[in-house]
C-alpha cells in the first residue's frame, strides 16, 4: 500500500528541485498589511479550511523514491507547528514597533524550513508599524510554485472588500493589438532577420554570463561567497501607478518601460552616491520572467483541473538585462534610462534566447542531473548584480475573514545576490520592495535613491512636453 501511494504521489517539477537542492533553498516571502488589528482572526480555522485544501503541496513533504525521483509526500500537518505569533515589547511607540517588524522579517527570511514537514510557514504580526495596523508574514518555500502559483492561492483566500461576492479584477496583461496584415507583411522579413540575431546573442551571453563572466564588485554587488548565509535586511518604497501613467502617456512607452527606467535609474544613482566610478561599471540585472501564455490570473480549480500540465508550478525563466550605465547624456537627460529600457525589452521581445536557455538547462539536467543544474543557476545568480521580479495584483481592495488589507508586497530570500529588487502593484500603488544584504547595501540610501529617479524622470516627462 505505501508503495502504490509512493507510485501515485505527485513528482517535483525540475524547477522545484533547482530551487530546493543542496546549492540552492529559495523562498517567498509574501506580506499582508491589514488596516484593523487582527485579534480575531480565526487562522487555524481560515488554514484549515482555506489554505490547506488549496493544493496537495501545502500538506506535502519532498521525498525520493525507490529510483532517486523526488515526489510530495501527503502528511498530516500541525498547524501549531506552522503559525507563529511573535510577542514585542509592550507599549512601544510605532517607530519601535516598525523596527521590531523589519528585523523580525528580515531575520525569518533567512532562516531554513525543516524539510520534515510542509514547507510553509505563517507569522503573525499583531502590532501596528508605520504601514498598518497589523499584519501576516507569509514564508512559502519556492518548490511550492511561483509567484503566479502563490498569488492565485493566496487569492483564492481572499474576497474583494466592498463586494465579496463579485471576482477580483486586474490590470488588463492583453499584448497590444497587431499591426495591420500589410503593415506587419512588409515588416516580417526585418523581424525575422532581427528575431535571429537577437536570439543568437542573448543566448550566447547568456550562457556567458552563467558559466564564466561576472559582474564586478560594485556596491549593489558584494561578490563573496556565501552571500546567502550573510544577513538581510528588506523594506519598501511605495509610487502612485497613476503618476506611472501620466509617465507612460507623455513618453508613448509602456508601463514596464517606466517602472524598469525608474529601478534602473535610482540603482546607478545609488551606486553614484557610494561610489562614483561604479556608475559606468558593467551591471547586470537577471530579470525573472513568467512562461505562461495567459492574460491573467485563473482560478485555482483551472489551475489544479490540468494534472500536472496546467499554469500551477514554477514555469519561470530568467533573462539577462545590462543594467544602462550614468553616463554623461543620461546625467543630462534621465529619460534615456526610459528609453533605453524600452529599446531593451522591444528587443529581447524579438529573441528566442529564453527557450533556448529553457531548452538548455533540460538538457543539463537530463545529462548531469538536477544538481548539476542547481549549480548552474546559482553560479548565474552570483555572477550578476541584482534580481528583478513582478507580479500583477488586483485593482479592487482586498479583505482576508473581513479585515480589510491596507497593503501587499512580496520578495525572495534564500539566493546568494546582495539586492533583490520585487515590484507588485495593488489598488492604484506600486510597491518596490528591496531585500539587501545588510551591513553592505545601504538601504536607506538606496531607498532614497530610487525615491529621487521617480520625482526626476516624472518631472522630465513633464517638461519634456510643455517645452
Amino acid at each position: 500500500m505505501d508503495h502504490q501511494k509512493e507510485e501515485e504521489a505527485e513528482p517535483v517539477s525540475p524547477v522545484g528541485q533547482y530551487f530546493n537542492s543542496s546549492v540552492l533553498c529559495i523562498y517567498i516571502i509574501g506580506v499582508l498589511e491589514f488596516e484593523v488589528p487582527i485579534h480575531d482572526l480565526q487562522a487555524y480555522a481560515l488554514l484549515k479550511d482555506v489554505f490547506l485544501p488549496i493544493n496537495p503541496r501545502f500538506s506535502s513533504i519532498m521525498v525520493q523514491d525507490k529510483d532517486g525521483e523526488k515526489r510530495w509526500k501527503q502528511v498530516d500537518v500541525n498547524l501549531k507547528d506552522h503559525v507563529s505569533n511573535p510577542i514585542f515589547p509592550q507599549g512601544k511607540t510605532v517607530e519601535i514597533y516598525d523596527k521590531c517588524f523589519h528585523d523580525y522579517i528580515s531575520s525569518i527570511a533567512v532562516e531554513q524550513l525543516p524539510q520534515s514537514r510542509p514547507l510553509w510557514e505563517i507569522h503573525i504580526i499583531n502590532y501596528p508599524t508605520k504601514d498598518a495596523c497589523s499584519s501576516v508574514i507569509f514564508k512559502l518555500h519556492h518548490a511550492l510554485g511561483d509567484g503566479y502559483s502563490l498569488m492565485g492561492a493566496l487569492l483564492s483566500c481572499l474576497k474583494r472588500a466592498d463586494n465579496p461576492s463579485l471576482p477580483l479584477s486586474f490590470p488588463s496583461l492583453k499584448p497590444s493589438k497587431p499591426e495591420s496584415s500589410a503593415k506587419s507583411f512588409c515588416r516580417k522579413f526585418s523581424w525575422i532577420l532581427s528575431s535571429a540575431f537577437n536570439t543568437v546573442s542573448d543566448f550566447g551571453w547568456s550562457v556567458l554570463k552563467s558559466s564564466f563572466i561576472s559582474d564586478g564588485k560594485t556596491p549593489i554587488r558584494s561578490g563573496i561567497e556565501g552571500a546567502d548565509f550573510q544577513p538581510i535586511s528588506i523594506s519598501s518604497i511605495t509610487f502612485s501607478i497613476d503618476h506611472i501613467k501620466d509617465i507612460k502617456s507623455r513618453l508613448g512607452v509602456t508601463i514596464n518601460d517606466v517602472v524598469t527606467g525608474i529601478v534602473f535609474y535610482g540603482t546607478r544613482l545609488y551606486m553614484q552616491d557610494m561610489d562614483s566610478k561604479s556608475k559606468t561599471t558593467n551591471s547586470t540585472a537577471l530579470v525573472l520572467l513568467n512562461t505562461r501564455n495567459i492574460e491573467g490570473y485563473q482560478s485555482i480549480n483551472d489551475m489544479l483541473n490540468t494534472k500536472g500540465k496546467g499554469p500551477w508550478g514554477n514555469r519561470i525563466t530568467f533573462l539577462h538585462v545590462p543594467i544602462p550605465k550614468l553616463n554623461e547624456t543620461r546625467i543630462l537627460n534621465p529619460l534615456e534610462f526610459i528609453w533605453d529600457s524600452h529599446n531593451i525589452i522591444k528587443r529581447k521581445k524579438q529573441s528566442l534566447g529564453v527557450v533556448l536557455t529553457g531548452t538548455l538547462l533540460e538538457i543539463e539536467a537530463k545529462l548531469k542531473g538536477q544538481e548539476a543544474v542547481a549549480k548552474r543557476i546559482r553560479s548565474t545568480l552570483t555572477k550578476s548584480s541584482a534580481v528583478i521580479s513582478n507580479l500583477v495584483g488586483p485593482v479592487q481592495q482586498m479583505a482576508l475573514a473581513n479585515h480589510p488589507v491596507k497593503g501587499l508586497y512580496f520578495t525572495l530570500a534564500g539566493g546568494p545576490e546582495s539586492l533583490v529588487i520585487s515590484i507588485m502593484s495593488y489598488m492604484g500603488v506600486l510597491r518596490v520592495t528591496l531585500k539587501t544584504e545588510k551591513y553592505f547595501i545601504d538601504e536607506q540610501k538606496l531607498k532614497s535613491c530610487m525615491q529621487s529617479a521617480f520625482e526626476i524622470i516624472l518631472q522630465a516627462s513633464i517638461d519634456r512636453n510643455s517645452s
